[in-house]
Order: structure tokens, then C-alpha cells, then sequence
């Protein structure tokens, strides 16, 4: 018997069990739903059956898979994600994540963001993502503690409450007239199962916000600030409006690419810079940035160095 409590409250009770079930698949889950084995209240309940705080599940006896073993993150990435929180309470944290490291596990990855601070912190019994960063942009990851905040932080999301500012260096002159790319866009994949993203009209509803804030010799340093949340958005837009993002090999013509790297360049350039939202339960006003890694630094240095200019 397992009793709900507020952080547990809302789940369905087929995501509940999976939950507590680990290794079981989710047609074991939907059939000891369906058969009346599983029981709330002493009553029987469809999978889609909302918990409220005060509910017992009774869950029954199942026979779970042995996983196999995973790799656990090293000492060191423990120790350079740690170094990174850049925000913590007993709601949430907030991570300046390096470029190179993925939100999560998968796609022949061993672990990610999300499970290196589950590593890290074996005491937390809930860590789960808000939202996602591309693997190679850095910057800052809401991370919920409890299940209450994230679904305070993810509905905060979806009513486009929560304000997130990126810096990008783009290839070219960024006009100042350009402030605002609306343009839909629709998830494709190539011929070798690479998934990308183009402009379409067959696509979502997208909007990106754009200011100049300082410019070199070829490029400009941008701030974008998203609207909506789509895949590769600014990427793609950057792209569309003419500018590609500095080292993006997705969307930037290899002669652009070459020339990046002929300046130093090393990555991709996109940083989450700031991040403005209202906490969790206190309600206070949070306005977050996060510094540049030193990579990303180095190459506005060096075209610093070689071209002096505002926008």
C-alpha cells in the first residue's frame, strides 16, 4: 500500500506505477490496471485515473526485469555539474550546463545532465527536468525537487510565463531592423535518420525575438528570447534570417563553418544566458544569468581583438 501525498497528487495512475514499477513494461502495467489488481481506495480505477493527496494504491506483487547495468558518471562530471548550480532551494535548482553535455541519457549516450545529479545526489528522492537544452548550447536548466514544483514550472512554461534569453554569435551583420523572426517550423528527417528542422508552412506557429547587442568583423553577438518553444527554434530562425549561429554544423554552410574555425571557434555558439520566473511556492520574482564558459569567451575575445564596434 502506497498513500499519496500533496507532492504525489494529479499523477495518473498508470505514470504512478511505472514509477514504482521500474523494468516493468507498460503493457504489465495497463493489464493489472485493467484487471482490477491495482486498487485505490480499495476500489478499481482506469489507468487515466487522476491520484488525490489522502489516496492509498495498492499495488500488487510483480516480477521486474533486471535492468542492465548502467555506467555511472565519473567523480569528475559529478564534481563540474555540482560546481555549476548556479541557483538552489527546496523546490528546484538551476544549472549552467556545459556545452557538450546532453539534458539526459539515450541515443547512445550513458548518462546525461539530469542523471549525473541523481548520481551526485542519491539523497534526493525526486530530480526531474522542466525543459531541455540542445546538447551542445550551454547555459541555464531549470530542475525541479518536487513533483509540485514542476508542474507549477512546466504549466508556467506552457503559458509562456517564464522569460528565456539566449546569446548567440551569428555569421554577418545583424540589422537592427530584423527584431522579430514568426516564421513556422516543421521536424523533418534526413534520408540517414538525422532529425533536423526546417521553416514551413506545414509547420508549428513560431516566434523569436531578436536584439543586436554588439557587432565584429563578420558576425554579431545577438540576444534571442524565444516565445515559443520548438525544437532547434533559434537555430533555425538565425539560419532563415540569413545569419547561421557560429559553429552550428546542422544549419551552417561548411565554407561559414571553416572560416569559424580558422577564428578559434570550437563550439556551438548559443548560451542561455538569463532566465526570469517566479519561484515555486514563495511567488518571489527570480531573474537568473549565467557567464559564458571559457570557449565561448575566448572567440569574442579574439574577434574583439580584431574589430571594435557596436550595433
Amino acid at each position: 500500500m502506497v498513500s499519496v501525498d500533496e507532492d504525489m497528487a494529479g499523477q495518473r495512475v498508470d505514470n504512478f506505477i511505472l514509477a514504482r514499477l521500474r523494468g516493468v513494461p507498460k503493457s504489465v502495467v495497463y493489464r493489472i490496471v485493467r484487471k482490477g489488481e491495482v486498487r485505490v481506495n480499495k476500489g478499481r480505477v482506469k489507468p487515466d485515473t487522476r491520484l488525490k493527496a489522502g489516496d492509498v494504491v495498492r499495488i500488487p506483487p510483480v516480477v521486474q526485469q533486471s535492468k542492465p547495468e548502467q555506467v555511472a558518471p565519473g567523480g569528475r562530471v559529478q564534481s563540474v555539474v555540482e560546481a555549476a548550480v548556479v541557483f538552489e532551494n527546496d523546490e528546484m535548482l538551476v544549472v549552467n550546463k556545459p556545452s557538450g553535455i546532453a539534458v539526459h541519457g539515450g541515443s547512445g549516450l550513458s548518462f546525461g545532465l539530469i542523471e549525473v545529479l541523481r548520481s551526485s545526489r542519491p539523497q534526493s528522492k525526486f530530480l526531474e527536468l522542466v525543459h531541455r537544452l540542445d546538447r551542445d548550447t550551454s547555459g541555464l536548466v531549470m530542475v525541479a525537487k518536487k513533483r509540485s514544483a514542476l508542474r507549477v514550472l512546466q504549466d508556467e512554461l506552457r503559458q509562456k510565463r517564464i522569460r528565456k534569453h539566449y546569446h548567440a554569435l551569428v555569421a554577418g551583420s545583424w540589422l537592427r531592423s530584423v527584431g522579430r523572426v514568426n516564421e513556422p517550423l516543421l521536424r523533418y528527417e534526413m534520408p540517414n535518420g538525422e532529425r533536423r528542422v526546417k521553416v514551413s508552412a506545414e509547420g508549428k506557429e513560431s516566434l523569436t525575438l531578436f536584439r543586436c547587442l554588439r557587432q565584429f568583423q563578420g558576425y554579431s553577438l545577438v540576444e534571442a528570447s524565444p516565445v515559443t518553444g520548438r525544437t532547434h527554434q533559434i537555430r533555425v530562425h538565425s539560419a532563415w534570417a540569413g545569419h547561421p549561429i557560429a559553429g552550428d554544423d546542422k544549419y551552417m554552410d561548411d565554407a561559414s563553418l571553416k572560416a569559424f574555425r580558422a577564428v578559434g571557434g570550437q563550439r556551438l555558439m548559443l548560451h542561455a544566458r538569463a532566465l526570469e520566473f517566479t519561484l515555486p511556492g514563495s511567488g518571489e520574482a527570480m531573474k537568473l544569468e549565467a557567464p559564458y564558459d571559457e570557449a565561448f569567451a575566448k572567440v569574442l575575445e579574439e574577434l574583439e581583438q580584431r574589430s571594435k564596434g557596436a550595433c
